[in-house]
């Protein structure tokens, strides 16, 4: 068998790496787009709580201005002012007279003013002012009125760093969360990726050898027929001798052509262009057919072909196939046994499976190479590689009994012969198939 060729990983590498490289792209957009709407959604609820804060601090300013009118009414002297000892960290309260006058504390900024003017009309106002040191305060104006009637509005100013320092804060752990997916990411991608193209690694050697082993098949009969060609035209030959390279010839162009027509039929095989015809039919029937059309190469060859047991066996699948299945074992059988030998064959259905059965007297199989009957080209036992086969027939036979659920395997001993055993599966209901003749 021709050696297999070194297969070139370099591509298969290369696209491994643009996979994973389309991994790591594809989830850099997931994570900015998941990114960009987690910001813009917990923006939207950080903002929405400052300013719930912000009303709720005008809430207790409002609270405090009301004790402080209510403790100034009731106590005479000196008194501790609510509004003094309220504080709400990171709040700057104000409490202003509808005329925008600052009451407390004494002073305030312009634009609080005016917006505390500006909530004595409409009863409230939300305001930004922006810093020149990029800071942006956010403001919650309320009216209120004392118990004495008089209108006066509660001011809570607060800077939007503590927003931004929440978002810097999201923002890190977003991206320390991106970073660490990205590193799993490219880590499993890289395993997935070599997981996922190893079947096509495979498949590629599997093909290369496949030709190579093709090519190597192919060349011994074209080089004997080229040769034989050659010989009986370099000079004139009796009619005896052309007849004789003019059989040689036919004799390579069939093996030629049985090697050409098998990997055909495996190519077919491969690509899922041979469709089965399932129907229902009996083994029996199908062995007997087969037996009778290989007796006359058994005899060519001088050994004995007979039927130990024929069992009525019903099975379902492509009767075209079974029957090419049954050809190949016994085929196999009369290749590898010496005249005077003997093929048997037995047909029989057990507990409803149905069994085929094919032993020789042959060689046998070292059982070091047991394994690798079913490989194509592979023809390890010296005896079978000085034969005519070309190392296909089993890889089709198992590739028929796979395609009919059936279950085939091979025990051998050297020096004593070898069996062949297929079992299908039980039909799939009591109704009998039609008898057919087979011809």
């Amino acid at each position: 068998m021709a050696s297999a060729p070194t297969v070139s990983l370099r591509p298969l590498a290369t696209l491994r790496g643009r996979l994973t490289a389309w991994y790591l792209a594809t989830l850099c957009a997931i994570l900015l787009l998941l990114g960009a709407g987690l910001f813009v959604v917990i923006r939207r609820q950080i903002s929405r709580q400052l300013d719930g804060s912000l009303a709720a601090a005008s809430t207790e300013l409002i609270r405090a201005a009301q004790i402080r009118e209510m403790e100034t009414a009731r106590v005479r002297g000196p008194v501790v002012d609510a509004i003094d000892e309220l504080r709400i960290p990171e709040r700057t309260l104000y409490v202003i007279d509808t005329s925008g006058r600052a009451v407390k504390p004494e002073s305030a900024p312009q634009w609080v003013r005016d917006a505390a003017r500006a909530a004595a009309t409409r009863g409230s106002v939300d305001a930004e002012r922006e810093l020149p040191e990029e800071h942006t305060l956010r403001m919650h104006a309320e009216r209120f009125r004392l118990a004495s009637g008089a209108p006066l509005i509660a001011v809570a100013v607060a800077d939007d760093i503590e927003l931004e320092d929440r978002y810097a804060a999201l923002i890190a752990a977003f991206g320390a969360a991106a970073l660490a997916a990205l590193l799993l990411v490219a880590l499993g991608g890289s395993f997935l990726v070599r997981q996922s193209t190893r079947p096509i690694e495979r498949s590629v050697a599997h093909m290369k050898r496949f030709m190579a082993d093709a090519a190597h098949e192919l060349r011994t009969p074209l080089a004997v027929v080229r040769s034989r060609a050659e010989v009986a035209l370099q000079q004139p030959r009796t009619p005896d001798e052309y007849a004789s390279a003019l059989r040689s010839i036919e004799n390579e162009s069939e093996r030629l052509g049985g090697i050409v027509e098998h990997l055909l039929l495996l190519a077919r095989a491969d690509t899922g262009e041979l469709p089965l015809k399932r129907e229902r039919l009996y083994l029996d029937d199908v062995a007997l057919d087969a037996a009778g059309a290989a007796r006359v190469l058994a005899q060519r060859k001088g050994v004995e072909l007979s039927l130990t047991q024929f069992d009525e066996a019903p099975i379902e699948g492509d009767v075209t196939l079974v029957r090419q299945l049954v050809m190949i074992l016994i085929d196999n059988g009369v290749k590898f046994t010496a005249a005077g030998g003997r093929v048997t064959m037995r047909v029989a259905n057990g507990t409803g499976r149905a069994v085929l059965e094919v032993s020789d007297t042959g060689a046998g199989i070292a059982r070091e190479h047991l394994p690798h009957v079913f490989d194509r080209f592979f023809r390890g036992d010296p005896s079978r590689a000085r034969s005519d086969g070309a190392g296909l027939g089993l890889s089709i036979a198992r590739w028929i009994a796979d395609e009919h659920g059936a279950e085939i395997a091979v025990a051998s001993e050297v020096g004593k012969g070898t069996r062949v055993t297929v079992t299908f599966l039980p039909t799939a209901n009591g109704r009998e198939p039609s008898r057919r003749i087979l011809k």
